[in-house]
């Protein structure tokens, strides 16, 4: 059932194309024979004409977009290695290096000009030639793929890595939550926008139409930000299953053949996934303004709804406890704990004999492991989610909710029994629960350097 990303990527670069060949036809400049795909050396200069005549910013508003549009049609005709030395000579001989915004510092104070003109000369010129495509159509979507692949490119280059952090600013800006529109998703939306709800999830893959059904039924539910400038295109999404209860299993929760209940019944809606769907946004969170939202509208649209949680993967646990084993030893282990290894075990000892067993194929599926395990994997993962590292929870999707004001609530055994939840957290998961009441005062706890868990989390951390 997954479709192929290319395919989405494909069809998104036609609409940039295309929209920026109309817009580029009302600029008045004869801009000269196209760039050759592979950007060779010699069209370099020819690059850098156009890039200088888009910074000067002649004439009016017209033939500026009409500039910006032409560059961004010439970057889209350009091969993925013309791209690169593209965006390399933006970000290198269009950035703003230490020397030259020292030397921009010290001309502003010797004259007379506000503190604003000195913020305006500070943006380096590659910014300010980008802030350009924002009135040009899918101009803004241009700039975020654009970034995704200076993102890319910043892991072994430092001019594009200092470029990408510019426009992490610039996108901050135009991309404030107060600016997005929450949108609810369901099966009457365009076929091609349930196309990249299959394409964007990154939590549990969309496996048929049947699954996408299900999860659009009516005690399901999926929202979405949108910008006015990229309507057709979702920043983040969240699912959410209408409940009775703590829900604790996620096959079961998405099983395509479970009878639909009545939304109105329901009394805990459970978070299920949270898909971010644009790289190019990489470091500009949503996803805390996105819970908050959804929650407050299932709140006025089902006052039946009373509890709010998460059914949340564990994705560092599994790492973390190899990690200790390897460099504590038995020392990660209780006494009562290693003891209760010797009747499935007479091969290892201590740690040695939980990843032992840990190894086995299914060895969740033989009763006396199952029961051995169970106890020391518990405690060892609630242990990992109330742990903290420089005032950080040391798992990526804690730190995300307890930043955002929920509560460690229960930690659930064999939650999701596929090989990915094996792999990266031995099958278990976590509902972190948004109680609204108490999402600022936890958060603030949190800020502080305090993990907020249930009484049930820390006894079994305890042990």
């Amino acid at each position: 059932m997954a479709l192929p990303f290319s395919d989405t990527v494909d069809r998104t670069l036609e609409r940039l194309r295309t929209a920026f060949v109309d817009t580029a036809r009302g600029a008045r400049e004869v801009v000269g024979a196209p760039l050759r795909p592979d950007l060779p050396d010699d069209d370099i200069p020819r690059l850098k004409s156009r890039i200088d005549a888009c910074l000067e910013g002649k004439g009016g508003e017209t033939a500026r977009r009409g500039r910006a549009a032409e560059l961004g049609q010439a970057y889209l005709s350009l091969s993925a290695a013309g791209r690169k030395k593209f965006l390399l000579t933006l970000a290198r001989e269009y950035g703003l290096p230490r020397e030259a915004a020292l030397k921009t510092v010290e001309h502003w104070r010797a004259g007379k000009d506000p503190a604003r003109a000195l913020r305006r000369e500070l943006e380096p010129p590659a910014v300010r030639l980008l802030r350009e495509f924002v009135g040009v159509p899918q101009g803004v979507k241009f700039v975020v793929d654009l970034r995704a692949e200076l993102l890319s490119l910043g892991k072994s280059d430092a001019a594009a890595k200092a470029l990408s952090e510019d426009l992490r600013s610039l996108l901050g800006a135009w991309f404030d939550v107060a600016f997005l529109d929450l949108v609810r998703i369901d099966w009457r939306s365009p076929a091609s926008l349930l196309e990249k709800l299959v394409t964007y999830e990154a939590v549990h893959a969309i496996r048929s139409w049947r699954d996408l059904k299900n999860r659009l039924d009516s005690d399901r539910r999926c929202f979405a930000f949108f910008h006015p400038r990229m309507p057709d295109e979702p920043l983040i999404f969240v699912e959410v299953a209408l409940v009775d209860g703590m829900a604790g299993n996620v096959q079961r929760l998405l099983d395509a053949r479970d009878e639909t209940h009545d939304a109105k019944r329901a009394n805990t809606a459970i978070f299920y996934s949270i898909s971010n769907c644009q790289q190019g946004l990489a470091g500009i969170s949503f996803g805390n303004f996105l819970i908050k939202r959804v929650a407050d509208q299932l709140s006025r649209d089902l006052p039946n709804i009373k509890d709010f949680a998460t059914l949340s993967p564990i994705p560092g646990l599994r790492q973390h406890v190899e990690h200790r084993a390897k460099t504590e030893g038995d020392a990660m282990l209780t006494q009562s704990e290693i003891a209760s290894l010797g009747p499935v075990t007479d091969e290892a000892y201590g740690a040695a004999a939980v990843l032992k067993l840990l190894a086995r194929p299914s060895w969740w599926e033989v009763p006396a492991i199952n029961k051995a395990l169970r106890p020391i994997l518990t405690r060892l993962a609630a242990v990992y989610l109330t742990a903290t590292d420089k005032g950080r929870a040391l798992d990526r999707v804690a730190h995300f909710h307890l930043g955002n004001g929920a509560v460690v609530e229960r930690l659930n055994w064999l939650g999701d029994t596929s090989a990915n939840g094996f792999k990266q957290s031995y099958g278990m998961m976590v509902n972190y629960r948004y109680k609204l009441s108490d999402v600022d005062a936890n958060h603030e706890s949190y800020a502080n350097g305090k993990v907020v868990a249930s009484r049930e989390v820390r006894a079994q951390a305890k042990g």
